[in-house]
């Protein structure tokens, strides 16, 4: 069985409102800078889907680590903007790693 701790990963989902791509790109750099800076980070990956949502998957190691992120002052303030100017919607959901696997193949002989 693989070896793990209690994760904390959050999913958000959201759509942009249209013409606020340019805005949200010009802070989405910072915020993603901001949440590797933060102690427990482990990996965050966005994804777009062909129908236009994206997906973001955030993972830190504890759930302290992810309190700390989520009402950190810079993140907060851009949440409020992300409600207000970019976001036609978006959902939130965390939760805690309870099993975790990891496959790699190995070039065989």
């Amino acid at each position: 069985m693989a070896e793990f701790s209690s994760h904390v990963v959050t999913i958000f989902r959201n759509r942009l409102l249209a013409g606020a791509e340019a805005d949200y790109a010009s802070v989405a750099p910072r915020i993603s800078e901001l949440a590797s800076q933060m102690n427990g980070f482990i990996d965050a990956k966005t994804f777009v889907a062909a129908d236009g949502e994206r997906v973001t998957i955030v993972t830190f190691a504890d759930q302290a680590s992810h309190n700390a992120w989520r009402d950190h002052p810079e993140h907060r303030d851009v949440q409020q903007r992300g409600i207000a100017e970019f976001y036609s919607e978006y959902s939130i959901h965390v939760g805690t790693v309870t099993y975790s696997n990891h496959f790699v193949k190995t070039e065989q002989l």
